[in-house]
This record gives structure tokens, sequence and C-alpha cells, in this order.
């Protein structure tokens, strides 16, 4: 590895800055050590560059041989000064490159964690595994996503062994990115061979989160036996869902359609098994026709509005000119009555608008 980074020819190539090469001591001061670097000359490490290898350097002697980093081609006393800091660092950072592009498996100990994921420590560079690369057993399941709950559960495992993968790095940002599933994905892509998109598969639930629920299933004897897919809680249930925690639970069993599967991730929908409850929706309402809908959510686009309990409209904010004229205008779980602007059946969009000289319905 290391002569990678080194030329092959560097002996007879001129010096240059940044450059990694090999010299051997032939000399030490209080504070300084000297090299003999061949044709290009003595080079010296001083200064802060000593002091900050100082452990390194006391336990050397004459005649060894080290690898240091060109930092400046001629000081004052026209020596080439050298850094075997810089060089070490550097050669540590190529050395995981390597073991990123090998996918070799490293263990790592668990330093420290924060609402993000973990902290680490690899070959003394500072390293960070984030949550969403943690084992599915790993992943903290916090409801409602509250991040002094996650981070409770993360440092569960401070002091703890993990086998990891190297994810990403950036030398120049110090940045090391680790993960745990990696182990997992090759294996999980393998299975995910034998499903696609449309296939009903039997599952039970793991985990409930403010933004979907987790679903644990695979075939009988495989391995892993399991995988896992996530209900976004768009795909829960054709009506507008606040708090997946409200119509499922942990252990729940039951049937869930792949609806995408890309690399090692699966989505799901519960909604994809039921009824369509806008199908023929069309010929019930049609533009221009009032009904009666009850307030539901506001949001920066307008207010919804309920229909029946399926069946969510849209009364957009233009219809109103601010946000504050339209909660001045309509309450949060009143009746009001609206005409139909459009419908959208394949959408699932209807938009509304305020019948005029309405008030609020009992």
């Amino acid at each position: 590895m290391t002569k990678e980074l080194m030329e092959s020819d560097n002996l007879i190539k001129p010096a240059q800055i940044g450059k990694i090469l090999e010299g051997k001591i032939i000399g030490k001061g209080r504070s300084s050590l000297f090299l003999d670097l061949g044709p290009l000359g003595a080079g010296i490490i001083y200064g802060k560059e000593f002091q900050g290898s100082k452990n390194e350097i006391k336990n050397l002697k004459t005649g060894d041989t080290l690898l240091v980093k060109i930092i400046d081609l001629e000081n004052e006393e026209g020596y080439i000064e050298l850094s075997l800091s810089q060089a070490s660092e550097e050669i540590i950072w190529e050395r995981l490159r390597q073991k990123k592009e090998d996918g070799e498996m490293i263990m790592v100990k668990v330093s420290g964690a924060n609402k993000g994921g973990l902290l680490a420590e690899v070959s003394g560079i500072a390293a960070f595994l984030p949550v969403s690369q943690l084992l599915a057993d790993h992943y903290p399941r916090v409801e409602k996503g509250d991040s002094a709950k996650i981070l409770q559960e993360l440092q569960k495992f401070v002091g703890q062994e993990m086998e990891v993968k190297i994810f990403d790095l950036e030398p120049r940002d110090g940045k090391l990115i680790l993960s745990e599933k990696a182990k997992e994905n090759e294996k999980i892509k393998e299975i995910l061979k034998n499903y696609k998109v449309g296939d009903v598969v039997d599952g039970e639930i793991t985990g409930v989160t403010d933004f979907g629920v987790f679903v644990r299933f695979n075939k009988k004897g495989a391995d892993p036996d399991f995988i896992e897919g996530l209900i976004h809680i768009s795909e829960l249930d054709w009506q507008l869902i606040e708090n997946p925690a409200d119509i499922v639970k942990v252990g729940d069993k039951m049937k869930t359609k792949i609806i995408s599967i890309v690399e090692d991730r699966v989505s799901l929908s519960l909604k994809a098994l039921k009824k369509d409850p806008w199908e023929g929706i069309s010929e019930k309402y049609k533009k221009g026709d009032s009904l009666e809908g009850k307030v539901t959510k506001f949001n920066p686009y307008g207010a919804f509005v309920e229909i029946s309990p399926k069946i969510q409209g849209l009364c957009h904010i233009s219809e109103f000119g601010t946000k504050l004229k339209m909660e001045e205008k309509l309450k949060m779980g009143k009746k009001y009555k609206f005409q139909v602007l459009s419908i959208e059946p394949k959408e699932h969009r209807m938009s509304l608008k305020l019948a005029e000289e309405t008030k609020e319905l009992k």
C-alpha cells in the first residue's frame, strides 16, 4: 500500500510539496530529527511537527527508515522540511479507502452517541455511524421520533463493539461514515430477487414511528431470516392518518403489498390491499355540486375537508387569501358547505370552494 503512495522513481524526480517518500534517520537533536533523502538531499522534522510526533520519534534510532511528507522544499538552513504526522495520516486514509473498496468488515467500539447516530474511532480517525445505517434490530423505534428518546436508545450501545463497513469517507473534510447494515445488504438484495413489485407478503409489525410502520417478512429458511420493509404513513389507509399508532401496534400480523424495491430497501402498502374509495366517485359528485364537509387539517396549501371517512378534499389557500383569513372562516372539526371545483379520481384529488354565504353547520 505504501508503494502506491510513493512514486516508484521518487529518488530521481525533483522534490514536490505534498509528496510522501522514505527517509533514513541520520541524526537526532533535542527537538529535531534529520533524515537522508538520497539524491534529494537532507530533510528535517522540527518545531511543531517534531512536537506533534514526539511519542513516535522517541523510539526511533539512527538507521531507521520512515515515511514522511514534504511540507517545505527548503527552509532557512537549506533542509527539506518534513512531516511525520501528515504522512501517517495520509497513509491511514489511504488504507481506509482500500478497506472501503474491498468491502472489508472491521470491528469498532462505540465511544459515544448523539440523536443522529453513534460515534467511534478507526485507526485514530473519528468516525460516525448514522442511525439509518444501523441493523434493523438496532434501529431505535421511537414513537413520534422523540429525539430525547432516540438518544436514550442509542446510548445503550456505548462501550459495545460493532462489526461495520466503511460507507463513505472524505479525507479533506475528515469525514468517515460507517455502516452496520451494509454486511447484510448483499444478502438482502439476493433474497429480494425472489420478490417483485405487486407481491403480497405476510408480515409482522416490528416498529411504529411518526412517519410509518416497519414490517418484518421473509420466506422460512432464508439467510438472513427476515427482511424489513417500511409502510409509509401515507400507505397505511385511504383516509388521512395523523398517528400510525392509532391504527396498528407492534406485534400485529398482516398482509402487505410490495410497491417498491430499490437496492436493499422495500416499500410496502396496506391501503393497496383495500378497496379504493375513490372508485366511482365521479358518478357520485360532479363539478359544481354542493356538499357538506368537515375541516380536518390546515396546512400551507389550504384546508383538508373530510367528505366521507376515506375521502378528503382540499379547499386551497387562494380561496381565502391568507392562512389567517382561512382560519378565521373555518374552524377545525366543524362542518361547512362547499362547492366542488374539480375531481380527479386517478390522482385522488378533489378541489373545493367554500360556498358563498356559508355558515358553520351542526
